[in-house]
């Protein structure tokens, strides 16, 4: 069969191109450091690669989730710390009035009064990164609690307005978790309320104000007998949510260092996939570009030579 001047040059100039093909996408591997950068590549690596970068943006929301629990619970946690402090010195006071030679116990409950007032401004706290309240379930978009004043401007009442849901956040595969303490349940089922719980006998507020109408009106028998006790299961009640918060706190820690080793295994996975073997490719680019240069001197002798032919 007689091979024709056109179809070499058409071999030639198609040689010539796979070449330059092989040419580019090597320098892209080089300059890039990646192998895989389509699927043409290589499709099994990039369906790994792929498969990974799913599972990154999974991760990568685990991680903001368990960020977003972790500063609510650092939140919640200065608040039951502050709440813990001012029924543990109302309870004192309480004693110390039970106590006292003084036929008057108005000054007691002007120090109960306070402590009222000071629960009030810690119970209607906000997470400063949300901007959520932090003790009204999932209800968070306004005060969980609400006073009743006498005309001058005495607590007489507390009402709770939040309701007994819970916003549950993915932390891991198969895996939530929540920050948030109801500010009451009476349902005497589910978490515990932090104010008012049926369960465990706490009511804080309605025993502050308990004790305090018993102080103004000298009535040392029921401070004693009553009030004591009743801020005790209060206080026991604190006391119990602030060990949750810190099992939970060390719960979101591990999760985060599972979070972070997991984001770490997955990004090697795609390194391994997808880089390129730098000096190898770099062999592999030089073999091309003298391949190239070979194809190109060879074409030019042989259509030299045709050139000779034709002439003679």
């Amino acid at each position: 069969m007689r091979v024709t001047q056109n179809l070499f040059s058409d071999t030639l100039v198609g040689r010539l191109n796979n070449l330059t093909a092989r040419q580019y996408n090597l320098q892209t591997q080089v300059s890039s450091g990646l192998r895989v950068q389509t699927p043409a590549d290589d499709p099994t690596a990039m369906q790994q690669v792929l498969n990974a970068q799913t599972n990154q943006a999974a991760q990568a929301q685990y991680g903001r989730n368990i960020s977003t629990l972790q500063s609510r619970a650092a939140s919640t946690y200065s608040v039951l710390q502050q709440l813990q402090t001012q029924v543990s010195n109302a309870s004192v006071t309480a004693i110390q009035a039970g106590d006292s030679i003084l036929p008057d116990l108005s000054g007691f409950a002007g120090t109960i009064n306070t402590d009222i007032e000071a629960a009030l401004v810690q119970v209607n706290k906000k997470d400063p990164a949300s901007g959520q309240y932090l003790f009204g379930g999932t209800k968070s978009d306004q005060p969980p609690f609400v006073a009743t004043r006498d005309s001058s401007g005495k607590v007489t009442g507390v009402a709770y307005q939040g309701n007994t849901s819970v916003n549950l956040s993915e932390i891991a595969p198969g895996s939530t978790a929540t920050t948030d303490v109801l500010g009451a349940n009476t349902s005497g089922s589910g978490p515990r309320g932090l104010i008012t719980d049926s369960s465990s006998g706490a009511d804080l507020f309605n025993h502050l104000i308990a004790l305090r109408d018993h102080m103004l009106a000298s009535d040392k028998a029921s401070i004693t007998a009553t009030d004591t006790a009743a801020l005790q299961k209060d206080e026991n009640n604190i006391l119990y949510q602030v060990s949750v918060n810190g099992s939970l706190q060390g719960q979101l820690e591990d999760a985060a260092a599972t979070s972070a080793d997991s984001t770490n295994a997955l990004n090697t996975m795609i390194s391994n996939a997808s880089s390129a073997d730098l000096v190898q490719t770099m062999v592999q680019l030089s073999q091309a570009q003298n391949s190239y240069q070979a194809a190109l001197q060879s074409g030019a002798k042989i259509m030299q030579m045709s050139l000779l032919n034709y002439i003679q």
